[in-house]
C-alpha cells in the first residue's frame, strides 16, 4: 500500500471505529461503563437517517463557504483587488469570530427555523481558511512565470486557470479540506435551529437527562467527521502526481 493512502486509511478507521460506539448496543455498555445515565437509544435506522440530513446540511455549507471564499480570495489576491485586501480579511475573521451558536440565534428572527441559519453559520465559520489560503497561494505564483505565459500569447484568463490555479492548487485543496471537517463537525448544532442532525441526539439527551442518545450523537457526528475527511483525503491522494512531494 502506498504512504500516501495512509492519511486516508487512518481517518476512515478512526470513523468506522466512532461509528460502531454509536450503535446502540455497544453505546449502552459505554454508557454502563462510564457511570452515564442510560434511557432509551436511539435507533439504528433513526441515526442513518439524521447522519443523511446532517450530511446534506453540511455539504450544502461546504459548497457556500468554499464558493464564496475562492470568490474572494481570488479578487484580493488579483491586482485590481489588492486594495480590497485589509477589507476583505476583516470582513472574513469577524465571521468566524462569532461562534455558530450566536450567528444561528441572531439569523432565527429572520430566516426562521431549520437549514437557512444553519447554512448562515457554517459559510460564515468555514470563509476564512479557504479565502486565506487562496489569495496567499495565488500571491506567491512568481510574477516571471505570469509574464512567460504571456509571453507565449495566453490571454489573461488562459494564465488564471492554466498557470495560476495549477501552482496555487495544493494550498486551497488543503483549505477545503478543513472546511469540509469543519462543516460536517459543526452542522450539529443545526439542532438548536430545528433541523434534523447529528447533534438532535445530544440536544435530546440534554433535556430528559438521557446520556445515551448524547454519546450515540456525539459519536456518530465524530464518526461523519472522520469519514468525509477520509474521503477528501483520498481523492487528494488520487490527484496527486506521482512526482509531487507527500
Amino acid at each position: 500500500m502506498s504512504p500516501r493512502w495512509s492519511p486516508a486509511l487512518g481517518s476512515a478507521a478512526a470513523g468506522l471505529l466512532l461509528a460502531g460506539a454509536a450503535h446502540p448496543i455497544v453505546a449502552g455498555r459505554i454508557a454502563g461503563w462510564v457511570g452515564l445515565s442510560a434511557g432509551a437509544p436511539v435507533p439504528v435506522d433513526r441515526l442513518l437517517w439524521l447522519a443523511e440530513h446532517h450530511l446534506l446540511l453540511a455539504l450544502a455549507g461546504f459548497a457556500l463557504a468554499g464558493g464564496l471564499g475562492l470568490g474572494l480570495g481570488v479578487l484580493a489576491a488579483r491586482a485590481g483587488g489588492g486594495r480590497l485586501r485589509g477589507p476583505i480579511d476583516a470582513l472574513a475573521a469577524a465571521a468566524q469570530a462569532a461562534p455558530p451558536v450566536a450567528v444561528i440565534g441572531l439569523a432565527l428572527p429572520v430566516l426562521g427555523f431549520g437549514a437557512p441559519p444553519t447554512l448562515l453559520a457554517l459559510a460564515a465559520y468555514g470563509l476564512m481558511p479557504v479565502l486565506r489560503a487562496t489569495s496567499d497561494a495565488l500571491e506567491t505564483v512568481p510574477e516571471e512565470v505570469r509574464a512567460a505565459a504571456t509571453a507565449m500569447g495566453l490571454t489573461p484568463a488562459q494564465v488564471f486557470w492554466r498557470v495560476d490555479l495549477p501552482l496555487a492548487a495544493g494550498p486551497i485543496l488543503a483549505a477545503l479540506r478543513v472546511v469540509m471537517v469543519l462543516a460536517v463537525a459543526t452542522a450539529a448544532v443545526g439542532a438548536l435551529a430545528g433541523a434534523p442532525t447529528l447533534g438532535t441526539p445530544i440536544v435530546v439527551g440534554l433535556q430528559n437527562q438521557n446520556g445515551l442518545p448524547l454519546l450515540q450523537g456525539g459519536a456518530a457526528a465524530a464518526a461523519l467527521a472522520f469519514l468525509s475527511d477520509a474521503v477528501v483525503l483520498a481523492l487528494m491522494a488520487a490527484l496527486r502526481r506521482p512526482e509531487d512531494p507527500p
